[in-house]
């Protein structure tokens, strides 16, 4: 799949993702002010931010997807995982506002000021847990689909919508029961959830900063690929390294050391383009040939 087609589903997917958290936030607004929730405006407000996650989403991709030139001649790939980083910094800063909130009310202990919301809240938190997980599962299909880590942590930020809606829910439930801290201890442990999120992503932005090599399974279906070439007598070494979203290749093969060197060659360009042509992941992979010891 090229840069112009993932261009085209990172748009799809963000105007979705745009359009559908506007709609979802005044919703809720409406709702919390309506139904006398502060959890709803609370998460309607959390609903809103998403829309700030995907435009950082959108930039990233557009400058991640420009070509090569003099001064980065191995491309701007990289800019990506900056904005997944960025995403998961602000992904932690949305389940640590939540757990803060919470603690804040628990340590108070003032039941009496607290008021129970209204049914119209307690529907409207169902409805947006539906929806968020929907658009939860739309996006991160897509960005499975193009490797692409910033669309993932955007994916995060709509579960942990639907994880600040699940909060929302059990709290305006157990309010209307008579058990009005129940929101808090839900919103702590959604708090949880959420930071763990964010650290995954940072982690994974970070491992392809620093040239992490790809997975395990990937490398050995390349090394089984490579060492039944018909020529090579043995595959000295497999380097990969991770390069945002994309792979680079270094492999070292022994062919046989009577074979003319144009027969080498050869060996050395096929194991290239079937590098290449069966993990769409790689960006380049370089062979180098050298002779069997006697």
């Amino acid at each position: 799949m090229n840069i112009s087609q993932n261009e085209k589903i990172v748009m799809k997917v963000s105007r979705v993702s745009i359009i559908g958290n506007l709609v979802i936030s005044i919703i809720k607004l409406i709702a919390g002010i309506f139904a006398h929730s502060t959890a709803m405006i609370s998460d309607s407000v959390h609903s809103a931010s998403d829309i700030f996650s995907t435009v950082v989403v959108i930039i990233g991709f557009k400058l991640s997807s420009k070509k090569a030139d003099k001064e980065h001649p191995y491309g701007h790939e990289r800019i990506e995982c900056i904005a997944s980083i960025i995403l998961a910094f602000v992904l932690f800063v949305t389940g640590i506002e939540i757990g803060k909130s919470a603690v804040q009310i628990l340590l108070s202990n003032d039941a009496q000021n607290i008021v129970i919301p209204g049914s119209s809240a307690l529907f409207i938190a169902i409805v947006s847990i539906i929806i968020k997980e929907l658009m939860y599962q739309y996006t991160i299909i897509n960005a499975n689909r193009i490797k692409s880590s910033s669309l993932k942590a955007d994916a995060w930020h709509h579960r942990s919508d639907a994880l600040s809606s699940v909060g929302a829910a059990i709290g305006i439930a157990g309010s209307r029961m008579g058990f009005v801290f129940m929101e808090q201890w839900a919103c702590l442990i959604i708090c949880l959830f959420i930071v763990k999120a964010a650290f995954d992503i940072f982690k994974d932005a970070v491992d392809k900063l620093i040239d992490k090599s790809c997975d395990e399974e990937i490398e050995q279906r390349m090394k089984d690929l490579i060492i039944n070439e018909p020529g090579i007598e043995n595959l000295v070494s497999l380097n990969t390294r991770m390069f945002a979203s994309k792979v680079y290749v270094d492999a070292v093969i022994s062919v046989n050391r009577n074979l003319p060197l144009v027969d080498a060659h050869d060996i050395s360009e096929r194991v290239h383009d079937d590098i290449e042509n069966n993990f769409p992941e790689v960006k380049h992979c370089m062979v180098h040939f050298e002779p069997t010891e006697e």
